[in-house]
C-alpha cells in the first residue's frame, strides 16, 4: 500500500522538483507515470526533462502515445492509463489521482504551485480526498527554502 506525498512548490519551478523527484523515484527502482491534464504543457514539461540536469541527470523518458510507451522508465501522459508498468505516479497541474491509485502504487506525488490560488485549492480538496479514503498522505512544503515535512495522515 502506497502513500500520496503533496509537494506545494513555492521556490523551485516545476521542472526543477520534478526533475529531482524523477530522479529519486528513478533511484528507487520505480517506473514513472507523469500525469497532466494539458498536452501542450505535457510538451513543454518533455522538452525541459531532456534539457535538465544535463547528460549527470539524464531522465530517459517519452510520451503516451508515441512508439515504445510500454518501454519508457517515465511517462508523460494526460490519461488515466499508464502503460508503462508505472509503480510511482506524479500529478502536475491538478491532474486527479485517486484512492485505489494510492493503494496500489508504491507512491503518489501530487506536485502543484503554491503560488496559484486554484492548485492550492485543488490540492486542499485531493488531501481530504484521499485522505479521508483511508490513504497514507504526507505534505512537504519548501517555504523555508528547503523541504520539510508540515504533515502527516497515516493510513486508516
Amino acid at each position: 500500500m502506497g502513500a500520496a506525498y503533496f509537494y506545494h512548490l513555492t521556490q523551485a519551478p516545476l521542472e526543477v522538483t520534478l526533475a529531482m523527484l524523477l530522479g529519486k523515484a528513478r533511484g528507487a527502482g520505480w517506473r514513472v507515470a507523469v500525469r497532466g491534464v494539458d498536452a501542450a504543457h505535457m510538451d513543454k514539461l518533455d522538452e525541459a526533462l531532456w534539457l535538465q540536469g544535463g547528460d549527470e541527470a539524464f531522465l530517459p523518458h517519452g510520451r503516451a502515445g508515441k512508439p515504445h510507451e510500454a518501454d519508457q522508465p517515465i511517462l508523460l501522459t494526460t490519461g488515466a492509463d499508464m502503460p508503462n508498468g508505472a509503480t510511482c505516479l506524479m500529478t502536475v497541474a491538478g491532474a486527479d489521482v485517486t484512492p485505489g491509485e494510492v493503494q496500489s502504487l508504491d507512491r503518489v506525488c501530487v506536485i502543484f504551485d503554491g503560488n496559484d490560488d486554484a492548485a492550492i485549492a485543488h490540492a486542499r480538496t485531493q488531501w481530504k480526498a484521499l485522505t479521508g479514503a483511508g490513504c497514507a498522505a504526507q505534505y512537504w512544503s519548501e517555504a523555508s527554502g528547503r523541504w520539510e515535512k508540515k504533515a502527516e495522515k497515516e493510513a486508516s
